[in-house]
């Protein structure tokens, strides 16, 4: 690592925020909250520049009835679950899909959507069943995964759409007027389907500077002393800083391939409502392939858990702690709330990597963080 090019850094960013009362800045991105607390960033930067996580985990931000509508599938005797592993472990209404597998429900973990095409191919007297949830950097596959199944003729395979759109969401938080948000750290995998160019709206539109940022600490630390610097200067751009994986323009071929099989639909985000154009829905060519509909499965209403505040944190409004659930009756192995169970999960990064708790619990760092690293 770098350490003469942190300190820079964490000095430059001193040097801008020093004018300023309160710099409040959102990462949009789960890889990012995670390399943020493990990587000690924040503890480097000073008091008056906070970091806030923003709805960026993918699990999390997907509505409770939508897991309730897959455990209800789940508990069908011809219905194969086919999901990515974080959604195993969200608990339900009454159960998540890991307790139902114990049960004898059958629910595979899979590694793209096209492994659950190959186990729809091989398992013919099945219906095999995709949970399709995740940003833009997981729907190509799930698009390409379904032209497959088309251009097999396959009858047996399905998805259940809850793919989301990020800058949606975001404009939303910005509309709510919630959360006080001076700039916002882009996402890296997101941008590498959608290009820096997608933020355009929100710096030019909303006046809130976006800078997109790879995931190591130098330069996560460049994004936020673009940041901080766009704040003191009172301009609002989009800056990328991560130009070795991520162009203007993005992917046009993962672009052409989302848009061939989706379109833009309304969708529910937990315990942020109903978001107009934030989720995708299969486009009548494809629609056949929706488990919604050959199932005929409805949504319910989405709610929390008792005493969970994951919706909250989710946008902002509260940082893990402020939860009477964390670290007692909320912990990675016994969670409440998607937050604490993803990978991703705001929570959980708090909770594995936050040193006051460590100190608090009398632990010793874990010398991944970069405050112990000088």
């Amino acid at each position: 690592m770098d350490r003469q090019k942190i300190r820079q850094l964490v000095d430059a960013i001193a040097a801008a925020a020093e004018p300023l009362e309160r710099v409040q800045l959102m990462e949009v991105c789960g890889t990012h909250t995670v390399s943020l607390m493990r990587s000690g960033v924040k503890s480097l930067l000073p008091e008056t520049v906070r970091l806030i996580s923003g709805p960026g985990c993918p699990v999390c931000v997907t509505s409770s009835a939508y897991l309730d509508a897959a455990c209800e599938l789940a508990g069908r005797g011809d219905v194969t679950i086919c999901t990515y592993g974080d959604m195993v472990r969200v608990p339900g209404r009454s159960a998540s899909l890991e307790q139902l597998r114990g049960q004898g429900a059958q629910v595979t973990v899979v590694y793209s959507a096209r492994d659950a095409v190959r186990f729809a191919r091989d398992e013919p007297g099945r219906n095999v069943v995709f949970l399709a949830v995740g940003f833009e950097t997981t729907t190509p596959g799930t698009a390409a995964a379904v032209r497959e199944a088309d251009a097999d003729g396959l009858e047996n395979f399905f998805i259940l759409p809850g793919h989301k759109l990020v800058i949606p969401a975001i404009e939303a938080l910005l509309a709510a007027g919630d959360v006080p948000i001076d700039g916002f750290l882009c996402p890296g995998h997101v941008s590498v389907i959608l290009g820096s160019a997608a933020y355009r709206p929100i710096a030019e539109g909303r006046g809130k500077p976006c800078v997109v940022a790879g995931f190591e600490p130098v330069n996560m630390l460049e994004a936020v002393a673009a940041l901080v610097g766009q704040v003191a200067a009172g301009v609002s751009r989009v800056e990328n800083v991560y130009g070795v994986a991520v162009r203007e323009e993005g992917n046009p071929v993962a672009l052409r391939l989302i848009d061939e099989v989706f379109e833009p639909a309304p969708a529910v985000w937990r315990a942020m409502g109903t978001i107009d154009g934030s989720g995708l829905e299969l486009r009548e060519k494809y629609a056949r392939f929706d488990g919604f509909a050959r199932f005929a499965l409805t949504l319910g209403e989405d709610y929390e858990p008792a005493g969970c505040r994951c919706g909250e944190v989710i946008q902002g409004k509260v940082e893990p702690t402020a939860c009477p659930l964390f670290g007692k009756v909320c912990t990675p192995l016994a969670p409440v709330g998607p937050c604490m169970v993803s990978s991703e999960g705001t929570c959980a990064a708090w909770y594995k990597y936050n040193p006051a708790r460590r100190a608090h619990r009398g632990e010793s760092p874990d010398g991944g963080g970069a405050a112990n690293e000088g």
